[in-house]
């Protein structure tokens, strides 16, 4: 294996794109340390911090931060069929969400692999390799860690579906006891089977839904607050504007100035 590119520690806000419609173009290994929005092929996916991705050269990729920032660290590499096939066997997939809670190990071991990789010091290469082999090892046990947890797959695809709409079409997403109906789930039921799928109550991510397409529509139309509230799927500008301020400090007015850079801070 050959590493062509790697970074640790990269931090985004929410309007970093990577869209890759053709593929990275190499294989690409991704730690995922902030809640994501995935599209890989022709799957819309959420994935949550604490994850990690090996994605084939050629897979179409698209992702982007789900909230305020996106973090993580990857790295672009070659590898042989022969490679290929030992990952396979330690139970390494392409095009796979490995969603393992605690990626700490993994983060460390990228950062070791940076300073390496960019090293002028004596068999450097020897390390990057040694511990790029340490890194498959590691992912290897977190994943079965977390298969053994009942952790994997991933997520309930229902489930999974409807966070990425609640993220992707917050305009489109009815009340709770709809989306508890559209899963065949009572109300109850949903709160409690979201709350322990995410690790955040299904109200919450419908509120970040709806201020991130906010946010967005803020920034790049002259849209008024009316019409963005109802956009957003608020029946009341009120309650967008409240919502709003609670989640990003700023009222829809301010954030629209700071977004072009014309707040100075007063009203």
């Amino acid at each position: 294996m050959e590493i062509g590119s790697i970074g640790y520690d990269h931090k985004h806000d929410d309007t970093f794109v990577m869209d890759r419609p053709a593929g990275p173009g190499a294989w690409l290994f991704l730690v995922v340390r902030s809640d994501a929005f995935f599209r890989l092929g022709d799957r819309g996916l959420s994935v949550p911090a604490g994850s990690f991705l090996l994605i084939s050269p050629t897979t179409p990729t698209y992702y982007r931060a789900l909230e305020d920032v996106y973090e993580d660290d990857w790295f672009y590499f070659s590898m042989t069929g022969e490679e290929q096939r030992e990952l396979k066997e330690m139970g390494l997939s392409p095009d796979t969400v490995y969603s393992v809670g605690a990626v700490e190990e993994l983060s460390d071991l990228v950062n070791m692999m940076t300073y390496e990789h960019y090293s002028a010091e004596q068999l450097h290469e020897r390390a990057e390799k040694y511990l790029m082999g340490m890194l498959w090892i590691t992912a290897a046990r977190l994943a079965l860690k977390a298969e053994r947890r009942g952790k994997l797959p991933a997520h309930d695809p229902g489930l999974t579906h409807l966070r990425t709409r609640i993220y992707t079409e917050p305009d489109n997403v009815g009340s709770v006891s709809d989306l508890a109906a559209e899963v065949s789930m009572s109300r109850s039921g949903l709160q409690h089977a979201y709350k322990r799928t995410f690790g955040v109550s299904i109200m919450t991510d419908i509120v970040r839904g709806r201020v991130g397409l906010a946010k967005r529509l803020l920034t790049v139309t002259s849209l008024n607050i009316e019409e963005i509230s109802r956009r957003c799927g608020y029946s009341s500008a009120y309650v967008f504007m409240r919502q709003f301020k609670q989640i990003t400090g700023f009222t829809p007015t301010q954030y629209r100035k700071s977004a072009k850079g014309e707040w100075s801070g007063i009203e």
